[in-house]
């Protein structure tokens, strides 16, 4: 019997049909993957199959009675979504890095004690799963602590230790470095080979072994043609005038660090890191989950407090020099996973753009005629013209990023800090944003750019800094790709 049955599935929002007429089995033990463009309802339909989703048509689910694993599907969301000790969601971007604020959320510990506790779980499983995904290191950080990929295993390791007979994982690999992709594909393997039912809402081409069947969302209709799944290369369109423009640098060193050291309690997070950062330097920052990336540059984009008590000069000055924070960001474009996780859900397309002039979490001002200009250009350029008004928090999750992303480039700034810019994006989306960091490099732009995979980055990176618990372990120029 069929684990998975559904027949003439549609879900519509408002006038907009999502998906149409779909009609799909899956057998127990398979492995799914499900692709297609952002937008194309994929997590959609995964959120039918497990039951949040209004729809018409049927969908049905047979658990087996006789299996061992829980009767239930979990369906794991593409982001991990956590609140506070009051059930609060209200947290600020600069919290995660501010120790007299550290104590709002559960550890990881204790957030993992209790799912065990509610589900009745076994332990040594647990430690199993810790170990496998090196997860020991973060046990007793708060939530909003960690990093986007620290939450992705934490989700992971959460539904592999439930294993229940459906499991349902939308961007598995969201924010893992490359062993722990590898280390997650062993763990899906041994899930279906013990008895599980996977689907991946993905379009990673390094898959688990035991993805065995293959569908694909566009328009809204499914297809389990796997020849069909064909990305076309978009083409960039001719850059906005203004992100021709050369920063004005009013110094040749932006970034210089010294022998910089953080410290929470008793826990090292920065050892004796150096580094020089020039203008017109495009600079590749890498390092496993947990290495200290996000935290370093915290210390550039001035939302950390202990930059004040290392030797840092920004854009020429010493930090605790009398500067302001403002007076930093508005030399730096920012994009990041926890930036768009704490962003203001009520600002529109519109106001999401706009708020890059000011550095702020939404649109709180008027702005002027030239900056109109260029947020209607750029708002064109990135195909977001015809949706500016509609929330941000109602578009597709590939084209939330396309809007953050627009908002780090629009007052063209002299530093682009790229932390993870293409999480979420699909492929097509991916070597287009890649493509438009090549050509806005052209105008002398400096870059910090943080990625994993060396596939998936801009051809114009020069430099390469690379950290290991958070010690600096490579940090030289590099040659140039071939555009």
């Amino acid at each position: 019997m069929s684990l998975v049955n559904i027949k003439d599935l549609s879900v519509c929002y408002g006038a907009k049909t999502v998906l149409h007429n779909i009609s799909l089995v899956v057998n127990p033990g398979e492995g799914w993957v499900i692709r297609g463009e952002s937008g194309s309802g994929k997590t959609t339909l995964g959120r039918t199959i497990a039951g949040s989703v209004r729809h018409s048509g049927d969908v049905t689910i047979h658990f087996n009675t006789q299996s061992p694993l829980p009767a239930t599907t979990l369906f794991v969301e593409s982001w991990y979504r956590f609140t506070n000790l009051e059930g609060d969601r209200n947290f600020y971007y600069q919290q995660r890095y501010n120790h007299q604020q550290r104590r709002d959320t559960v550890t990881i510990a204790r957030e993992l004690e209790l799912f065990g506790k509610e589900h009745a779980l076994n332990n040594v499983r647990l430690q199993e799963l810790i170990a496998t995904l090196d997860y020991t290191r973060v046990l007793d950080e708060q939530l909003f602590e960690i990093s986007s990929g620290e939450h992705k295993k934490l989700q992971l390791i959460k539904a592999l230790w439930l294993h229940p007979q459906l499991l349902i994982i939308d961007q598995p690999y969201t924010g893992l470095d490359v062993k722990s992709r590898g280390r997650l594909n062993e763990l899906l393997n041994a899930y279906t080979g013990n008895g599980g039912t996977l689907i991946l809402i993905s379009n990673d081409t390094e898959l688990p072994a035991c993805v065995n069947r293959f569908a694909m969302l566009k328009d809204g209709r499914l297809s389990t043609d796997e020849t069909a799944f064909r990305f076309e290369e978009k083409v960039l369109k001719p850059l906005p005038h203004f992100l021709k423009e050369p920063p004005q640098y009013t110094t040749q060193t932006l970034i210089h660090m010294k022998d910089i050291h953080v410290r929470y309690d008793d826990k090292q997070v920065l050892s004796n890191i150096q580094w020089q950062v020039n203008a017109g330097d495009r600079w590749l920052l890498q390092g496993h989950n947990g290495s200290g990336k996000s935290t370093l540059l915290s210390l550039i984009t001035g939302d950390h407090p202990q930059a004040y008590a290392n030797d840092i000069k920004l854009f020429g000055v010493q930090r605790g020099g009398g500067e302001s924070i403002w007076d930093i960001k508005r030399r730096i474009g920012l994009i990041s996973p926890e930036l768009h996780w704490y962003f203001d859900a009520n600002a529109t397309v519109l106001q999401s753009l706009a708020s890059g002039f000011f550095d702020s979490n939404g649109l709180y001002r008027q702005l002027r005629y030239m900056q109109k200009q260029q947020l209607d250009e750029l708002l064109k350029f990135l195909d977001l013209y015809d949706v500016k008004n509609e929330l941000l928090t109602t578009l597709p999750l590939g084209k939330q990023r396309l809007a953050l992303l627009g908002r780090t480039i629009i007052k063209n700034p002299q530093l682009l800090v790229l932390d993870e810019p293409c999480q979420g994006l699909d492929q097509q989306q991916t070597q287009y944003f890649n493509k438009l960091v090549d050509e806005i490099s052209r105008n002398g732009v400096t870059i910090i750019y943080v990625g994993h995979f060396e596939t998936q980055l801009p051809a114009c990176i020069t430099h390469k800094l690379v950290l290991e618990n958070g010690r600096s372990i490579e940090n030289n120029r590099i040659a140039t790709q071939s555009r």
